[in-house]
């Protein structure tokens, strides 16, 4: 009995030991391309907006430059539309523009460019740590209120992204965190309003 322990012992580290040469020596292409489509929840801060996150959509594409076994670099281009919705409270300064303090929704469409540098994690090169900076132009703002008049909304942002990305042969996940760091409030110093996101995505990488 103690052979056959012995012999299965021996088997099972060398199949782990095979395994982890496997990983370590995994190949990563120096330059890759994909795209990916998923949802982007998202919340406006300020004493105008109310609390809570709200659901909508993204969808990209993006650059990988493997520089080293560790880090490389992703730009990447996608359009990713945010909502809002205006608190009906009196005391809000926004709400002669956002008619009478009424409950008033808008939608911000963005062409947004992140450069991230990844990290891999691991030595399989399948789970990458992303951070960096992004820069996003506000395509279109449509807002729900006939009083609203002019750009309510500045027409760039600033923001700060960090994440996780799953990169399977094909296939690729990922979760990130999306922070603003510009104030958005067009119409006046009074308030600051500055957005946050979850992104969460799927999509495929050649």
């Amino acid at each position: 009995m103690k052979k056959y322990l012995v012999v299965l012992s021996l088997l099972v580290s060398s199949l782990s030991f095979a395994q982890n040469k496997k990983l370590q020596t995994e190949h990563e292409n120096f330059f890759r391309i994909g795209a990916k489509a998923g949802v982007n929840i998202n919340k406006l801060s300020g004493k105008s907006y109310k609390e809570g996150f709200r659901y909508n959509f993204q969808v990209g594409g993006f650059l990988q430059f493997n520089f080293s076994e560790r880090f490389g670099l992703q730009p990447e281009v996608n359009f990713v539309q945010s909502s809002s919705e205006v608190s009906n409270s009196t005391t809000t300064i926004s709400d002669d523009i956002f008619g009478g303090g009424s409950q008033n929704k808008a939608k911000l469409n963005y062409l947004e460019v992140p450069l991230l540098l990844n990290v891999n994690l691991g030595s399989s090169k399948r789970v990458k740590l992303q951070f960096g900076p992004s820069y996003s132009g506000l395509l279109k703002q449509t807002v729900d209120s006939v009083k609203a008049n002019g750009n309510i909304y500045k027409n760039s942002e600033w923001s700060a992204i960090g994440g996780l990305w799953l990169q399977l042969p094909l296939i690729n996940l990922g979760a990130r965190y999306k922070l603003g760091l510009t104030d958005i409030n067009n119409v006046d110093d009074k308030q600051t309003w500055k957005s946050q996101a979850i992104q969460v995505f799927v999509g495929v990488t050649f």
